[in-house]
């Protein structure tokens, strides 16, 4: 997976690529292509 600073080149590279957003964290996930795996973002907060 690799931690990028800006998310707008890996949602263009394959029609499957889906943005989610968890815990404080944005993901770029493709199912049919997993090496196209991305994160934006550091942790959320801790309690």
């Amino acid at each position: 997976m690799q931690v990028l600073s800006s998310l707008k080149s890996a949602k263009k590279r394959h029609k499957d690529c889906k943005v989610v957003k968890r815990r404080g964290r944005i993901y770029v996930i493709c199912k049919s292509n997993p090496r196209f795996k991305a994160v934006q973002g550091k942790g959320g907060k801790k309690k």
